[in-house]
């Protein structure tokens, strides 16, 4: 049934957007957060964490894949990636979709977002719930890291709320350091760093973080929509520079190989590469970090 009601995000103090709610399909006070799911007129179906809206089924694949696809092409032969967060299964999917990837190891510590995305969502994740190659955890990926073996994982990838309530450990020192040990000697982590235009101390503080415990700290950009203020910055800490400097052309022969090449709706060969050149008031902030 149509109703009047509009859902307001308000992520920034003077700025935000809202929706126009078609009808409300879940409301959950869970063990970390508030969570909400409706159907909007203008992006399918939507959910909400603590009033931040976190996915939409419009434009999610340009997030999913630009976290995804462009860390695991990059390294080339990533068979083990370690993914924390993520609970809508979006990351996981595209992972999955790579060959080379033996092993994916995805923890959520709230598994009432697994729960109603599975319920809600089923789109987003498709089957990568039963995928033989997944290992899906409900608990607390700080703790999965600090206890996962060296050199375990050949990708890490973050999924997660802002630097604020249960996402805030996911961005301090420690974190970053276990990250290290656990990577493999060509390892990378890659990490969702905010909307710089509003968002800038985000980004430079994270990446000042990621300094002390990897030799290359950069960032790479995705327009999504939903994310309102501009280019969105993906975080990337690695071990091997060279991996943010590979050809169109090589990046083309790699999906290939791994099997994404003419899936996609947002990442192509071209977008991956041009996604690390960072207009200069992004650029700035990593200067000065």
């Amino acid at each position: 049934m149509s109703t009047d009601v509009w859902l307001n995000e308000a992520l920034y103090p003077a700025w935000g957007q809202r929706f126009l709610v078609k009808r409300e399909l879940a409301r959950v006070q869970s063990d970390f957060q508030d969570i909400v799911i409706f159907e909007s007129f203008s992006h399918g179906r939507v959910m909400v964490l603590d009033g931040v809206v976190q996915i939409t089924e419009a434009d999610e694949f340009v997030y999913q894949e630009m976290l995804a696809h462009v860390p695991l092409l990059a390294h080339g032969a990533a068979e083990k990636v370690l993914i924390i967060g993520a609970g809508d299964g979006g990351v996981l999917r595209r992972v999955l979709q790579h060959r080379t990837v033996k092993r994916a190891v995805m923890c959520e510590i709230d598994g009432e977002v697994i729960r109603l995305a599975k319920a809600f969502l089923p789109e987003i994740a498709g089957d990568a719930w039963n995928d033989a190659r997944a290992e899906v955890i409900v608990g607390d990926g700080i703790d999965y890291l600090k206890r996962a073996r060296h050199a375990a994982f050949d990708v890490i990838i973050v999924d997660s709320t802002d630097p604020i309530g249960v996402g805030e450990v996911l961005f301090s020192d420690s974190f970053y350091e276990n990250c290290e040990r656990v990577l493999t000697p060509r390892g990378l982590v890659v990490n969702q760093c905010g909307v710089p235009f509003m968002q800038a101390a985000e980004l430079r503080e994270t990446s000042l973080r990621r300094a002390k415990f990897f030799p290359h700290v950069t960032a790479y950009v995705a327009a999504v929509p939903t994310y309102v203020g501009g280019f969105m910055t993906l975080g990337w800490a690695g071990k091997d520079a060279s991996l943010t400097s590979i050809g169109v052309e090589e990046i083309r022969s790699r999906a290939t190989a791994a099997g994404i090449l003419g899936t996609t709706r947002y990442w192509t060969p071209e977008m991956h590469v041009g996604a690390f050149i960072l207009p200069p008031y992004i650029a700035a902030v990593l200067d000065a970090a």
